[in-house]
């Protein structure tokens, strides 16, 4: 209850000093406009109160899943785009403050105290920023499916696994999405590549197996020559529900087993496959989640699914959490030639152009999509497919991986 006390307090905060800026933009206007605009804005903001109580009493539990999805969303960018609003609004307080006290220093001549017109509308041009980025990102990018492609280059790879094909995708988040006709032209392009291997790397749903079983018809039709394998991610094991029992979690855990059985993808949990291509074995490792970050879990064993691979010419291992790589993955298995992940999201928020990759996610992980490599080892971090909490992505966009292997 005092977290929602802090919240409403800090939205109220932002509600009046934002409303500083509307008030100094719309006082040229004649006194019918300044109070329709007024209303309208203390209109929305009263509405944003209403539709939070209404979630935390879970009054609006029977809404669709998208009407509480997208109104949730509209809440978060509202009030977010009024941040760069206070901020502007702080700065033009602080020289008026200066200024009072020049003036109380030397009133010979006084100087205008109050609040810059050209500051409230700078104010409001920037709060525009995130409310016109974000609402974009919802509305146009949450279903834009981007084809990431990467050679990786392996020591020592044989010639008969040169050019072998594995397709990645990751972090569906199945309890976020809120329609399924778009997840059809993802699968279309999965298929597309006709990967000799197709994996997924874990977060299938958000908190509960139930989620996805709207979407097994769409998903049990991905192929890949030599099969769709498949890990767990933080979120598959309910850690974020109070079950209320033990046997509650357990049931959801063994449906979501169930489910990846469903979908004809083969859930290794602490194990491994040993592929036999072109003469050659592939081991394909999967570990449980494993997390380098205290409050992600530890589940996975990595001696215990590498275990019985050393006769192997190439291993790729499957770990949801990018931090695995650097604190468990190199220290110990350096023959483990190519590490696949997700997790991040890449934050779902950044700026990718040619030369340039900036999201704030790099500030919590130090690989977080993309190829990356030290000595003969390699990590590539998965953009995810899905989406999680806020229901869009600027400048981050779902990705389908496609990574070829070729001899170094």
């Amino acid at each position: 209850m005092s977290r929602l006390f802090y919240l409403l307090a800090m939205m109220i905060v932002l509600d009046v000093y934002a409303f500083a800026a509307v008030r100094s933009w719309l006082s040229p206007y004649r006194p019918t406009a300044r109070k329709t605009g007024y209303v309208l804005y203390w209109g929305l903001s009263l509405l944003a109160f209403g539709l939070i109580l209404l979630n935390v009493s879970e009054l609006n539990a029977g809404w669709p899943r998208g009407l509480r999805t997208y109104t949730n969303a509209g809440i978060f960018i509202l009030y977010l785009s009024k941040v760069p609003v206070v901020l502007f609004l702080l700065g033009d307080d602080l020289r008026r403050t200066v200024t009072w006290i020049i003036n109380k220093v030397s009133p010979v001549t006084a100087r205008d105290t109050s609040r810059s017109r050209f500051l409230s509308k700078a104010a409001l041009v920037a709060g525009g920023v995130p409310l016109v980025t974000l609402t974009y990102g919802m509305v146009r990018n949450a279903y834009r499916y981007r084809r990431f492609a990467v050679d990786v280059p392996i020591q020592d790879l044989p010639a008969g696994l040169e050019g072998l094909k594995i397709v990645q995708i990751s972090d569906i988040h199945s309890g976020s999405w809120t329609r399924s006709t778009p997840l059809h032209d993802a699968v279309d392009m999965i298929n597309r590549e006709h990967g000799d291997i197709v994996v997924f790397t874990g977060d299938l749903v958000n908190n509960r197996s139930e989620e996805m079983l709207p979407y097994i018809d769409v998903f049990k039709k991905v192929r890949g020559k030599h099969g769709v394998y498949s890990i767990l991610g933080n979120h598959d094991y309910g850690d974020y529900v109070d079950w209320g029992t033990d046997a509650a979690k357990a049931a959801n855990m063994q449906q979501l087993y169930d489910i990846h059985a469903r979908l004809g993808w083969d859930l290794l949990r602490d194990e491994h496959r040993k592929l036999d291509i072109n003469g050659h074995r592939l081991a394909l490792i999967g570990i449980e989640n494993w997390s380098a970050i205290l409050r992600f879990p530890k589940y996975g064993h990595l001696d215990v699914a590498a275990a019985g691979t050393e006769d192997c010419d190439c291993k790729v291992l499957l770990s949801h959490d990018p931090t695995s790589w650097d604190a468990l993955v190199r220290p110990e298995y350096a023959d483990i030639d190519l590490t696949l992940s997700g997790h991040t999201h890449g934050f779902q928020f950044g700026i990718e152009i040619p030369g340039f990759k900036w999201s704030p996610s790099q500030y919590v992980y130090e690989q977080w999509a993309g190829l990356y490599r030290q000595g003969r080892q390699f990590l590539y971090v998965n953009r995810g497919l899905g989406f999680l909490g806020y229901p869009g992505r600027v400048g981050i966009l779902p990705e389908v991986t496609v990574l070829t292997l070729r001899r170094a």
